[in-house]
């Protein structure tokens, strides 16, 4: 069974790092003009500003603030290390608690100094050391799982069964899965997965963008939607049947996008969101 075409803007939301060119007053003011509805913001485009001051920016622009990226970066074969990363994952929830955000996006870091069941256990304790300051600012925490390809240093949790897991462990409504096509795409335990994870009312976010063929980086290279080989259609139904109700957040790296007109671009990414979406 297909899902419903889209039809609106209703569930659209704009990553400030799809746009990363532009400064956050220009993202903000240029995603409301044109009706999208959330926006999740990136903690590399502050710019000048607080946190407080986007968040009032962003309340009066109309947009929803959706969340705040990143967060994680857990594991490390220094025990200093790991105690800068959670004082830095504390910072990250404190300033989503003053732009008024309720999520804060986990990507739980890996140390190939280490077996990745050595990090995913540091992952674990890393959330441990931060769920209860999230539990009493209200924000919730969604562990992403990343494609194996980033096993090395971004993410040991790389299937939708790993974060399954991880959130499970925790049995805390404050403790989810941020599920991003370009990451999961390939796996074929997905449907079930997501199935489960629906079940357990952990699916807190869905981000998307496209896989292209041929991939010219694998980071810095992703697609709109529509462009590549993923089947986000698909995905989005499997989301919605399993009682995801948020936002579908466009999320794009790209240096062939940064580099183009950024009105022209999200023009583009409004148009593939309502047809390949």
């Amino acid at each position: 069974m297909k899902p419903e075409q889209l039809t609106d803007l209703s569930r659209l939301c704009i990553h400030s790092i799809t746009t990363k060119p532009l400064d956050i007053t220009s993202a903000v003011n240029k995603y409301a003009s044109l009706g999208v509805s959330g926006i999740t913001i990136w903690r590399d485009a502050y710019g000048d500003y607080t946190p407080l001051q986007i968040g009032k920016m962003i309340g009066r622009s109309g947009l929803e603030p959706v969340s705040l990226c990143r967060g994680g970066f857990f594991p490390s074969v220094d025990e200093r290390k790991r105690k800068a990363a959670v004082n830095d994952n504390l910072t990250a929830l404190e300033e989503a608690s003053d732009m008024e955000m309720p999520m804060l996006v986990l990507v739980c870091g890996a140390d190939p100094q280490q077996l990745p069941e050595v990090s995913r256990e540091q992952i674990k304790a890393g959330i441990e050391a931060i769920l209860p300051r999230a539990e009493k600012l209200k924000i919730k925490l969604a562990i992403e799982p990343l494609h194996p390809l980033y096993a090395d240093t971004r993410s040991a949790i790389n299937t939708m069964k790993q974060a399954n897991d991880l959130a499970g462990y925790f049995n805390s409504p404050w403790v989810g899965v941020a599920v991003d096509v370009y990451h999961v795409w390939w796996d074929e335990d997905l449907f079930g997965e997501i199935v489960r994870c629906g079940k357990d009312d952990k699916l807190f976010a869905f981000h998307v963008c496209d896989w292209k063929v041929p991939t010219g980086d694998f980071l810095l290279d992703r697609g709109v939607m529509g462009e590549g080989c993923i089947d986000i259609p698909g995905i989005r139904g499997w989301m919605n049947r399993s009682g995801f109700k948020g936002f579908n957040e466009v999320e794009i790296f790209s240096q062939i996008y940064w580099k183009t007109n950024q009105d022209e671009y999200l023009n583009r990414i409004i148009d593939s969101y309502l047809t390949h979406t």
